[in-house]
């Protein structure tokens, strides 16, 4: 393990847990940036991997809620439909990535694929925070079930890298009537699960390509990647329910066009 691959890593970590977690899409930003500084790792393997120190700060930080929605499970039937709902939006991404994850790797994780959805996604976040939709819940416990079956439909567009896998669930939540704090809570919620799978499903398709190298960058990448989303994690509801989504947008469209011109300049 050189000094050169630690930093790289460690830059990749940061940028992990600074993007889980917001509209902007950490694997798009994780894919382009590694392409710029030449960093690679058999299947992206490092990219997923470390997820787990992002999946690990949220569950720091909502630790309290999670016990005691565990703890009411048996005598409250409102604690059994909340998980019921993040199992059900989940459902969707299990099957499409359970089936499709490796044509999904090999075709469309692409930069030049990532700068055209950080754009249009971008385009998409500055519209929705400027429409007045109806707003019907605001307490994410109160998402009926057929409304979590059908966020997690659109948790599945995240599945093209560059979309957003918080992007995709916190536009299908404010569509079925979820305002901005509610439906960044949930996609918050359902991260775990969905990060969750991934990080064991990519460890079982790859463990044995990993060298000793690879295993102790993505130590590190873990940690690192756990104290920047725990940051992020803390602070990023207030800021959207006080600011919405207009610098995430803004963001998404600046990045995926410097994207481009490095693409074109820098191939």
């Amino acid at each position: 393990m050189d000094a050169t691959s630690i930093v790289k890593a460690v830059v990749l970590a940061l940028v992990e847990g600074a993007t889980e977690f917001i509209p902007v899409s950490s694997t798009g930003h994780q894919l382009l940036v590694g392409h710029f500084i030449g960093f690679h790792s058999p299947n992206n393997t490092f990219e997923v991997l470390i997820q787990l120190g992002a999946i690990l700060a949220i569950l720091a930080v909502y630790f309290r809620r999670l016990l005691a929605v565990a703890l009411a499970l048996p005598r409250d039937p409102n604690a059994r439909r909340f998980v019921l709902a993040i199992l059900l939006a989940f459902l969707p991404a299990a099957i499409i990535g359970g089936l499709f994850s490796k044509v999904i790797k090999a075709y469309l994780f692409n930069p030049w694929i990532v700068c055209a959805t950080l754009v249009a996604g971008g385009l998409v976040l500055l519209v929705l925070d400027d429409t007045d939709l109806e707003v019907e819940k605001t307490d994410v416990y109160d998402f009926s079930l057929p409304m979590a079956l059908k966020i997690g439909v659109f948790q599945c567009l995240a599945m093209i890298p560059g979309v957003s896998r918080s992007g995709a669930t916190i536009v299908g939540a404010m569509l079925m009537g979820a305002d901005k704090r509610s439906a960044t809570e949930f996609s918050f919620y359902l991260a775990m699960p969905t990060m969750a799978g991934a990080f064991a499903k990519d460890l079982l398709d790859n463990y044995k390509n990993l060298s000793a190298n690879d295993a102790g960058l993505i130590v590190i990448g873990f940690v690192v990647a756990f104290f920047a989303a725990l940051v992020v994690v803390r602070t990023v509801l207030d800021y959207v329910a006080r600011h919405g989504f207009w610098l995430f947008g803004w963001w998404r469209i600046i990045v995926g066009s410097l994207g481009f011109v490095g693409l074109i300049i820098l191939g």
